[in-house]
């Protein structure tokens, strides 16, 4: 049997690569791994090549697709839901203290979820002499705790929904997600038209908590803005801002929901994402002299 030519045996052999393109492999190979792309994404960032923001959306991307729904979710404990079995003089207030644009609607009990109401739909509460809140409800979409985000975040898309109900293994509520939620952990914190964004509004006074005064404070506060609208004495030789101060306190990055004290004072996570605490609720403790603040 003859030998098949050298130009057959070569036809499925791959194209022939030139020294320099072999030296050029050796000198920089390809990231066979994403440790080692991003690596390179952060080589190109000192050379300038993309910048801080760019870097931080990609790195946010791969973050997505290795999060579930339970590692973002606002927990059951922290849920704003209204009753739909109460009358609507008594959950009005909630929503209009919260100013949500949706609310779980739930009817007896936290568990049992029978839809999702839009803020705006309570337009015809004022507008219409009846009104039928069960009729304003739209349906609740429930997902495992442990559904990806990246997953989530492409059916949020393709259902044109903005909530979903994140329910434990027994199907009891375990707390819910926005897309708002997902779509912050690539971009940063999203604000909206309740959010403050001027310098003086850094700390803005909220009603009266069971324990003191209380105020909602941006994480980018210096620590001597704080200090002066507290009456506090904390320390800025560690850290410049109220969002770093917490974060050395836990020695991590605070979690959204997450409730801890610090020299009797009471702070609560309100808005987190993977890379840096954006807002906190900061409560006095009563019997708390600001002397002993420090």
């Amino acid at each position: 049997m003859q030998d098949q030519p050298s130009s057959a045996r070569n036809s499925d052999a791959k194209p022939h690569r030139s020294l320099f393109e072999r030296l050029t492999a050796l000198i920089s190979p390809e990231p066979e791994n994403r440790g080692e792309l991003l690596e390179i994404l952060h080589d190109a960032h000192e050379r300038n090549l993309i910048d801080a923001d760019a870097l931080s959306m990609i790195e946010g991307v791969f973050q997505v697709s290795d999060l579930s729904a339970r590692d973002i979710m606002i927990p059951r404990s922290q849920l704003d839901v209204i009753d739909i079995s109460k009358p609507i003089e008594e959950w009005m207030p909630l929503v209009l203290e919260t100013a949500h644009s949706r609310f779980p609607a739930v009817e007896g009990e936290r568990d049992k979820v029978v839809g999702v109401l839009l803020a705006k739909d309570l337009l015809r509460y004022y507008a219409e002499d009846s009104f039928d809140v069960r009729g304003m409800l739209r349906p609740a979409v429930f997902i495992p705790e442990s559904k990806r985000l990246n997953v989530l975040l492409r059916d949020f898309r393709a259902n044109r929904n903005h909530i979903a109900i994140v329910v434990d293994e027994y199907g009891g509520v375990a707390g819910i997600i926005t897309i708002e939620d997902v779509l912050e952990q690539i971009v940063g914190d999203i604000e909206d038209e309740y959010d403050f964004d001027e310098e003086e509004d850094n700390i803005l006074p909220v009603k009266d908590g069971p324990h003191g005064n209380r105020w909602r404070i941006k994480a980018l506060t210096e620590i001597e803005q704080f200090n002066e609208a507290l009456g506090t004495d904390f320390s800025d030789e560690d850290v410049d801002t109220i969002g770093g101060l917490v974060a050395n306190h836990l020695g991590r990055m605070p979690r959204k929901g997450e409730i801890f004290d610090i020299d009797g004072l009471r702070f609560e996570v309100l808005r987190a994402d993977a890379r840096q605490v954006h807002v906190l609720l900061v409560e006095k403790l009563q019997n708390v002299p600001d002397k002993e603040i420090d």
